[in-house]
């Protein structure tokens, strides 16, 4: 089981990156095979989500001079809209880090405009431990 954990972490890891992966496909057929695991899966998937937008966090940070590099994980147009929804909901869009097309985006532009890493971690954390605990306790329950 140690292995199928490893697994959900590394594809919650780059889930949260920009690179394409399901994680809560991950979760789901993990928890649908073992319900035992249920909050070990929760757990582990959280962590690794929420390690991949810290590194997310950190791009924006320390590498936000490099934008117009073809390396740069944001198009400036991806940037520009993450930019809005940040501007326009504040700190609390964090907590939508999870959310397809505009989450990691999101957390990308949170290290540019320099939210406080442990404002940040918090928020984010929650958010995508909340989503992964409804994902998982509906897989359960089938």
């Amino acid at each position: 089981m140690a292995t199928s954990l490893t697994a959900l972490f590394l594809n919650a890891f780059v889930a949260a990156t920009i690179l394409p992966a399901a994680s809560e496909i991950a979760l789901w057929a993990l928890v649908a095979h073992n319900p035992a695991m249920l909050w070990p899966a929760i757990a582990v998937a959280a962590a690794g989500n929420t390690a991949g937008a810290v590194v997310n966090w950190l791009l924006g940070r320390f590498l936000s001079g490099f934008s117009d590099r073809k390396w740069y994980p944001l198009t400036p147009g991806r940037q520009q809209r993450a930019a809005a929804w940040f501007q326009r909901f504040g700190l609390w869009s964090l907590l939508f880090a999870w959310l397809p097309v505009v989450g990691d985006p999101l957390t990308v532009v949170a290290g540019i405009l320099r939210v406080r890493f442990p404002i940040f971690l918090a928020l984010v954390a929650v958010g995508k431990t909340g989503r992964y605990i409804i994902v998982a306790i509906t897989a359960s329950s089938v």
